[in-house]
């Protein structure tokens, strides 16, 4: 069918669409927080991949009685601070007002694609942006854009094609995520538990505490080391990989796409695949993961990498210990946006056990790691296809 076929339709024409709900005044009031009830803020839609699976923060039964509660099957759209964000609720959850529900009507639409259409129409719906301090949109204006949409069989087929490469991006994002558990899992299981190979029981005093024979109390600085090699914006090759604090995602050591520096017009630095790429700004520092090619980053981003091999996987899972994370916040600098340098991450205290056993944990892990990057080298690669069909599927251009 091609596209002379289609129909312009407003949003509110092929479904309900309405305002989130948080009426308390003071937002951030304790009591509101801590239940059994998702609330899915602006962050939690733009990290999400056409599905929200994810969310960092629930709301109680009294945030609940000033909200609303959302079906899974819902379209969320930021309407302020990242604007017309998109995706689709896995399960039911609560919105602030600066998100949008729609709820679509099957026999008009189909849910995924409308979500994919709003990642096509997005830029679009951007230039309706409004405000000074923080760019935002209202529900009437995103009720006055037009939509050209094709017959709903259309719409199915579309979104079939989309949702498979999404759904195996998607299911490399659980293995990583099963395979980071497995490491961490070895990882406590042998430097916390001390349940190590070759451990024979016999501990000794240290300032830390009982601690196995031969191993020592020491600092992260002495196991790995932050690399300062800054570069230009004139030496950089225009195809040259290009990480900033927005392509980290959260809690999650893969990296699954990155910009390139032809968009770069300041000072960054240079790292290498396998370097520990760590956000250094709060509320970033829990932004942490490995390098899967060589590139440039943000100057907001330590490149840190071992002072041996061997050293690779007990570095790495102390740089993204929930320890360590908390342990930068509290003596980050700075009152506008806080941040932390090498000096002060350097001097975090650790036990260090003997070579041979951070060998050992590397041989041991490194194959999950590896096996990380090359899940998400193939997701960036199915992500690039999905965005270069979009636009053709979108406007007609392509038909299926």
């Amino acid at each position: 069918m091609s596209s002379s076929e289609w129909t312009l339709y407003k949003l509110g024409e092929l479904g309900s669409l309405a305002r989130g709900k948080s009426k308390y005044r003071p937002r951030d009031a304790t009591f509101l927080y801590g239940g059994k009830y998702p609330f899915i803020q602006t962050g939690d839609v733009k990290a999400a991949n056409h599905k929200i699976t994810a969310y960092t923060q629930t709301y109680s039964d009294a945030g609940l009685a000033q909200s609303k509660l959302w079906p899974a099957g819902t379209i969320a759209i930021t309407i302020a601070a990242n604007i017309a964000d998109t995706g689709i609720l896995t399960f039911p959850a609560c919105f602030p007002d600066s998100v949008l529900g729609f709820i679509s009507d099957e026999k008009k639409c189909n849910i995924d694609f409308i979500e994919y259409l709003l990642q096509f129409y997005r830029k679009r719906i951007q230039q309706h942006a409004i405000g000074s301090v923080q760019d935002n949109i209202n529900l009437g204006t995103f009720e006055n854009v037009e939509f050209l949409i094709p017959p709903i069989t259309t719409q199915r087929r579309i979104a079939d094609i989309l949702s498979s490469l999404d759904e195996k991006i998607e299911l490399n994002r659980q293995t990583n995520a099963t395979l980071e558990s497995i490491a961490q899992a070895i990882f406590k299981e042998w430097f916390v538990d001390f349940n190590f190979p070759g451990a024979t029981g016999e501990m000794v005093e240290s300032e830390l505490g009982l601690i196995p024979s031969g191993w020592r109390v020491g600092k992260l600085g002495d196991i790995c080391k932050y690399v300062r090699k800054g570069i230009h914006p004139k030496d950089i090759a225009s195809d040259t990989p290009y990480v900033g604090l927005e392509h980290i995602p959260r809690k999650s050591l893969g990296l699954a796409s990155w910009g390139f520096s032809e968009d770069v017009d300041s000072q960054k630095t240079y790292f290498k695949k396998y370097d520990v790429l760590f956000g250094k700004l709060r509320p970033y520092f829990h932004k942490v993961c490995i390098a899967p090619v060589d590139g440039i980053c943000s100057t907001d981003i330590l490149v840190i990498e071992p002072n041996h091999y061997d050293y690779f996987s007990f570095c790495l899972n102390y740089l993204f210990s929930d320890e360590l994370i908390t342990y930068v916040s509290l003596i980050a600098d700075g009152t506008r946006m806080p941040r932390i340098d090498w000096d002060s991450i350097s001097n975090y205290q650790i036990l260090i056990p003997n070579h041979e056993l951070l060998k050992e944990f590397t041989r041991t892990t490194f194959p999950l790691y590896d096996s990380i990057i090359l899940n998400n080298q193939e997701s960036a690669t199915l992500a690039a296809l999905r965005d270069s069909l979009l636009p053709k599927l979108m406007s007609g251009e392509m038909e299926v």
